[in-house]
C-alpha cells in the first residue's frame, strides 16, 4: 500500500478523513456479522466508458480474513459492478503478495500477468500481478459464490463443505504460475 502504516489510531483517521472526500478510490468498511468493523476494500480506477473497474485497498484484519464476510464483501462488490453494466473487474496486486494472488485466483479472477517496474512504492520497485474477471463469466461465478455462501455450504462448527476455489476453477481461463 502507498500508505501506512500508521503509528496510532488518530493518524489513521486523518488519512480516512481525506480519503473520504475522494471519489475514485471509493473506500468502504466491512462489518463483520458480530457488527465490529473488520475492514475496507475500495472501488477504483473506475472507467465507465471502458467499462472497466478495479478493486483495491483490501485491508481486512486478520478476523476477517479468510472468512464468509470477507467473501461477501468481494462478491457484492462484483455483483454491483457487473449489473451496473461494466464489462471487466479487475485485481491488481503488489507481485510479491502472494496471500493476495492466492485470494484474487480463489475469488475467480484469472491471472494475466506481471507488468514489471509497474511503479515504486516506499522507495522499492513495484512488480503489480493482475487478474480479471469479465461480464461473459460472471453468471458461472455468481453461482459459484451463491453455491459458497449458502449456509447448507458449512457444517455446524462453521467449516465450509465446498471450497470457493474449487467451484471457480473452472470459470478462470488463466491460473497464476506463481501459486503452482
Amino acid at each position: 500500500m502507498p500508505t501506512g502504516p500508521f503509528a496510532d489510531a488518530a493518524s489513521y483517521g486523518v488519512w480516512l478523513d481525506a480519503a473520504r472526500l475522494v471519489f475514485d478510490p471509493l473506500h468502504f468498511a466491512v462489518r463483520m456479522a458480530d457488527g465490529q468493523l473488520g475492514g475496507t476494500l475500495s472501488l477504483m480506477r473506475i472507467d465507465p466508458r471502458a467499462g472497466s473497474i478495479e478493486t483495491g485497498w483490501l485491508t481486512f484484519a486478520p478476523r476477517l480474513q479468510r472468512t464468509r464476510e470477507a467473501t461477501e464483501a468481494v462478491y457484492r462488490m462484483m455483483e454491483w459492478a457487473f449489473e451496473a453494466g461494466y464489462r471487466r473487474f479487475e485485481w491488481k496486486c503488489d507481485a510479491a503478495n502472494l496471500p493476495s494472488r492466492r485470494a484474487a485466483q480463489r475469488f475467480g479472477f484469472s491471472f494475466e500477468g506481471v507488468f514489471r517496474q509497474a511503479g515504486i512504492v516506499k522507495g522499492r520497485n513495484r512488480d503489480t500481478a493482475w487478474f480479471a474477471a469479465i461480464d461473459r463469466e460472471w453468471p458461472a461465478l455468481k453461482s459459484a459464490y451463491e453455491i459458497w455462501l449458502d449456509p447448507a455450504n458449512f457444517d455446524a462448527a462453521g467449516r465450509q463443505r465446498q471450497s470457493l476455489g474449487a467451484l471457480t476453477s473452472a470459470i478462470r481461463v488463466a491460473a497464476d504460475p506463481a501459486l503452482g
